[in-house]
């Protein structure tokens, strides 16, 4: 009875009850926002991009839409390229970017992405969020006015198409080949010409000839910007990107500024969008491949020569940016020290698991 008579007690008291923290009231204390997001990817390139559009959905929508990031693609506001400077001058409030595409302001800016021969995708998730690499990194990023969120991983990305086969070291020589980050400094110990190009503008060049190879992501991208139209020879691994990272520059003035909240919800939309991202892509890529090879697309191994090559070039490029810079040696040696540490517990997992399973198909044809 006491029971009943309490309840009754308060359902007749409305004044008694808890005070309601009601959505309405929550919003009209959060300001409202509107940013502006410039891109480094084309439309075209419908993943990369659309991941961008998908991360600014989500932080409008959990804020009830006061908080609103509306995304330029490449060359709308400013070129691909110039997405860093944008967001270091304000000119825009934060970009989609990949951090490789600007080494050459500093060489560290490779490890905001992917630098040859070190960390898969998992790897890196492991690195940045729980092995300090988001806090190494946004000391870099600092000098720049910038604060780094991770936006975006491409899982593991193949090692490029030709026009020629690569059957030896020195079939490389002389060749003009697009590529980003840490890979052309290796390439170019080799004798390759490494270009620098926005991923717009890869096309044109290889179809004029301006160029004789490219490396970008993957099937489903490569195929989406017509390679195998001009260049047969389509090689893996991908050496030089084990899973490139993209990222979400914010000028770091403007992450300041914003509430505590909203900095929470920058930071969950951009880790929902990394795993949509490489979800998009294990899903996409497969298909896309398939398709390559029924339509003639010459699908080749790198010799194990080359590879070996590639490798013994990388850890000299590394010795050199290490001398040259105490930020470069740190975060080397937090990626070395990690990668060998977990492939340890790899080899006897994913790895085991993985070679397991392609026995047991092949066995089972």
């Amino acid at each position: 009875m006491r029971r009943r008579h309490l309840m009754a007690a308060g359902s007749a008291a409305p004044a008694l009850a808890l005070p309601t923290l009601a959505r309405p009231a929550l919003a009209q204390s959060a300001p409202e926002i509107r940013w502006r997001m410039t891109s480094s990817f084309t439309k075209v390139l419908d993943v990369t991009y659309s991941t961008g559009e998908y991360f600014a959905r989500l932080v409008s929508e959990m804020t009830d839409g006061r908080f609103r990031i509306t995304p330029f693609a490449a060359g709308e506001i400013v070129p691909g390229l110039q997405a860093l400077d944008a967001v270091t001058q304000n000119s825009v409030e934060m970009a989609h970017t990949g951090g490789l595409f600007f080494t050459g302001k500093d060489p560290a800016f490779a490890f905001t992405t992917t630098v040859p021969f070190m960390l898969n995708p998992r790897q890196q998730a492991a690195w940045l969020y729980h092995g300090g690499g988001n806090d190494m990194l946004n000391r870099l990023l600092k000098d720049y006015n910038v604060y780094g969120l991770p936006l975006g991983n491409t899982g593991n990305q193949m090692g490029g198409w030709f026009r020629k086969e690569i059957k030896a070291v020195s079939d490389l020589s002389g060749l003009k080949f697009r590529v980003a980050g840490l890979a052309g400094n290796v390439m170019a110990k080799m004798g390759v010409v490494p270009q620098q190009i926005a991923p717009g503008d890869i096309y044109a060049a290889l179809e004029r000839g301006t160029i004789d190879g490219v490396e970008y992501i993957g099937p489903y991208d490569d195929s989406k910007l017509g390679f195998e139209k001009v260049a047969r020879y389509y090689y893996y691994p991908g050496w030089g990107e084990g899973g490139a990272v993209f990222h979400a520059f914010v000028n770091l003035d403007r992450w300041n500024e914003l509430p505590k909240s909203y900095q929470a919800v920058l930071t969950a939309a951009s880790g929902a969008a990394t795993q949509w991202m490489l979800a998009q892509y294990d899903w996409k890529n497969v298909e896309a491949l398939y398709r390559l090879v029924a339509n003639g697309t010459q699908l080749r191994a790198f010799p194990n020569e080359v590879l070996d090559a590639f490798y013994r070039t990388t850890q000299d490029v590394f010795a050199e940016m290490s001398a040259q810079s105490p930020r470069f040696k740190e975060l080397l040696e937090s990626q070395v020290a990690f990668r060998d540490r977990s492939y340890g517990y790899h080899q006897v997992a994913d790895y085991s698991f993985d070679s397991m399973m392609l026995r047991i198909r092949r066995a089972a044809r």
